[in-house]
C-alpha cells in the first residue's frame, strides 16, 4: 500500500518540525500502529478457515513464547494475532519491540515471499513482500527511528547517508555471493552486537569480517596464506597479489597504511585483548566508526576483487 504525503506532513515539514536525527530508545505508538497495520496487509486477517495465514501468526506467537519461556505472550486472547499484536501494542521494552518487528519481517522475507501466489489471494491482502519491508524502512525514517530491515535484520542505522552508500551496497555485495558468506555472516552479527550496545563484540566481528572478505578473495584465486594469518598479512598479500592496481597503489600510496591501521587497529587497542586489572569500556562512537569503516572497507576490496576478475 502506498505512503500518502497527508497535508499535515507536509506542513510539518515546512515548519522545520521534521528532524534528520535519529532515536533508537523508544518506538512511538504510532509507529507500532502502522507495523501492525503493514504486517496485516501482508499476510491477511485471521480466520478461522485461512489456514495459510493463521500458520503464520501461529508460527511466530510460538517462536516468541518459546524464547521468553511463556505459554502465551497475552491471556485469554482469542487469536494469534491479537496475543502478539495485542501484547506489542502494549510492550514498553524497545527491544522486545524490536524482536517482533524482526521475526515477524523476517517471516514476511521468507515464508510469506516464497508462496507469493497463494498470499496474493488470501483475506486482508494488499501488498506484496517487498513492498512490506519498503513500508517499514520508510516508516522508521518518518517516525525518525534510526533503523532498517536489510538482509533480514534489523540494522541500526546512525546517517541516512552512510547507511546507503556504504552499508546497504555492501550488504548487497556479500550477500549475493557465495564466497563471502562468512564475512556476510560477521559483518551482520557485528551489527546485531552493535544494535545490543555490546560493543568490544561488535569490534571482534568488525575484524572477523574483513579478515574472512581477504581468506574468501584468496581461496577464490588460490593465493597461498595460512589459516592464522592476521590482517596485517592478509592485507599486505593482496596487495602483493595486485588485487589493488599497482597504478592504484602508485596514486594513493597510503591505501596499506589505511587498512591496516584502521579495523585492526581499533580493534585490538579496544577491544581484542585482556583487559588487565581495570574494566575498559568501549564507546559507541568508536563502535560505529569501526563499523562503517568496516563497511567501507568491505566495499573496496570487493569492487576491486571484481574488476580483478
Amino acid at each position: 500500500m502506498a505512503i500518502f504525503d497527508l497535508f499535515s506532513k507536509r506542513q510539518k515539514r515546512l515548519r522545520g518540525e521534521v528532524s534528520d536525527v535519529y532515536q533508537y530508545d523508544k518506538l512511538p505508538q504510532r509507529l507500532k500502529v502502522q507495523v501492525v497495520h503493514i504486517v496485516r496487509d501482508t499476510v491477511g486477517i485471521e480466520r478461522q478457515y485461512n489456514e495459510l495465514t493463521n500458520g503464520v501468526y501461529n508460527q511466530i506467537h510460538k517462536v516468541l513464547c518459546k524464547e521468553y519461556g511463556v505459554f502465551s505472550l497475552k491471556q485469554n486472547e482469542y487469536s494469534n494475532f491479537a496475543a502478539v499484536y495485542d501484547h506489542f501494542l502494549a510492550e514498553e521494552n524497545t527491544e522486545r519491540c524490536l524482536d517482533i518487528i524482526e521475526l515477524s519481517f523476517k517471516i514476511i522475507d521468507t515464508y510469506v515471499r516464497d508462496q507469493d501466489y497463494r498470499f496474493r489471494h488470501a483475506e486482508g491482502v494488499s501488498q506484496n513482500s517487498d513492498d512490506a519491508i519498503s513500508e517499514l524502512n520508510s516508516r522508521f525514517k518518518e517516525a525518525n527511528v534510526g533503523y532498517q530491515f536489510e538482509s533480514g535484520e534489523l540494522i541500526r542505522v546512525d546517517s541516512q547517508y552512510l547507511h546507503s552508500e556504504t552499508v546497504k551496497p555492501v550488504l548487497y555485495v556479500l550477500g549475493s555471493n557465495k564466497h563471502y558468506a562468512g564475512a556476510n555472516d560477521e559483518f551482520l552479527s557485528a551489527h546485531e552486537h552493535y544494535r545490543h550496545k555490546r560493543y568490544k563484540e561488535c569490534l571482534n566481528d568488525c575484524l572477523k569480517s574483513f579478515e574472512s572478505l581477504m581468506k574468501a578473495i584468496h581461496d577464490k584465486h588460490s593465493w597461498k596464506y595460512q589459516p592464522n594469518d592476521t590482517a596485517k598479512k592478509l592485507i599486505n598479500s593482496c596487495l602483493v597479489n595486485e588485487l589493488v592496481p599497482e597504478y592504484l597503489q602508485n596514486q594513493f600510496s597510503s591505501v596499506r597504511i589505511l587498512l591496516e591501521s584502521g579495523i585492526p587497529t581499533v580493534r585490538n587497542k579496544e577491544g581484542g585483548h585482556g583487559q588487565g586489572t581495570e574494566i575498559t569500556s568501549v564507546p559507541e562512537h568508536l563502535a560505529s566508526y569501526t563499523l562503517h569503516l568496516t563497511a567501507t572497507n568491505l566495499l573496496f576490496l570487493a569492487k576491486c576483487e571484481e574488476k580483478f576478475s
